[in-house]
C-alpha cells in the first residue's frame, strides 16, 4: 500500500501498527462511512458546534478493532474502545475532521474535539464526538451550512437515511434543517463501479487542499426565521 494510504488509514484507525497489516487496496474509496450530525446551539441562538456520529463499513470496523477485546468475551465494549476513540478523534485534526461549517457565509474554525466515544453495533463500529466552534457565533437570519467530505476521497461519506441524519439541539424556534446529498453518484470500488482512468496514483497525488472530493460532499443547511 502506498505511503499516503498508510498515513490516512493510520489516522483513521488511530493506530499506525494496525495500518501496516492492512491488505492492499486498489481503488478509491477505501473506507465507507454513514454519517449523522447534530448541530448544537447555545445561549442567544449561537451556533456552538456539531456532534458527529460516523458508522464505518463492516470490513473496516473488523480491521481496526483487532486485538481490542481485552477480556476475550467476543464483545467490544465502549470501555475497550475508549483508547481508539480518543486517538481517532485527535488524529482527525490533520484532515480538518472532514468537516466544514459556515455561518452567515463565514467559515468557522473548530476547537479540539471532546467526548469521543466508540460503540460496536452488530458488525459496524460507530465513532461519535463533539466538535465545538472556537468561538460560538450568532446565526440570525442567515444560514448555517455544514459539509462532511474527504477532499482526497480516501473516505466516502454518506448521510444516513431518515430524520436522524440531521438534528438540531437547542436551536431557536422555527429553525429547520435541509439535507442535500451529492449529485455525483459515489463510485463503489467494491462493485466495480469506479470511474475508468482514476488510477491509485491519481488519488495518491491529492492532498487536503484538493477539491476532488467536494463533488461527493453531504450538506446540511439550517435556516432560521
Amino acid at each position: 500500500m502506498p505511503t499516503a494510504s498508510l498515513s490516512r488509514l493510520a489516522a483513521l484507525a488511530g493506530a499506525a501498527l494496525l495500518a501496516l497489516a492492512a491488505p492492499p487496496a486498489q481503488a478509491h474509496p477505501h473506507v465507507w462511512v454513514t454519517t449523522k450530525a447534530e448541530i448544537a446551539y447555545g445561549e442567544g441562538g449561537r451556533v456552538t458546534g456539531v456532534r458527529h456520529a460516523w458508522t464505518f463499513d463492516a470490513s473496516y470496523s473488523a480491521f481496526v478493532t483487532q486485538g481490542l477485546d481485552a477480556n476475550k468475551d467476543g464483545k467490544l465494549t465502549p470501555d475497550e474502545l475508549s483508547g481508539l476513540a480518543t486517538e481517532n478523534t485527535a488524529n482527525l485534526a490533520e484532515f480538518g475532521y472532514f468537516t466544514k461549517m459556515k455561518v452567515g457565509g463565514k467559515e468557522q474554525a473548530f476547537a479540539n474535539p471532546v467526548e469521543p466515544r466508540m460503540a460496536m453495533e452488530g458488525d459496524k463500529l460507530t465513532l461519535s464526538f463533539l466538535l465545538p466552534l472556537k468561538t460560538p457565533v450568532v446565526q440570525g437570519r442567515g444560514v448555517t451550512a455544514l459539509e462532511v467530505y474527504d477532499p482526497t476521497f480516501f473516505v466516502a461519506f454518506s448521510l444516513a437515511e431518515g430524520a436522524e441524519a440531521a438534528r438540531l439541539a437547542g436551536a431557536p424556534a422555527g429553525c429547520a434543517a435541509t439535507l442535500t446529498r451529492p449529485k455525483t453518484e459515489t463510485p463503489d470500488a467494491r462493485t466495480a463501479d469506479a470511474k475508468p482512468g482514476m488510477s491509485e496514483a491519481f488519488f495518491e497525488a491529492l492532498t487536503s487542499a484538493s477539491n476532488y472530493g467536494v463533488q461527493f460532499a453531504n450538506r446540511i443547511i439550517v435556516a432560521c426565521p
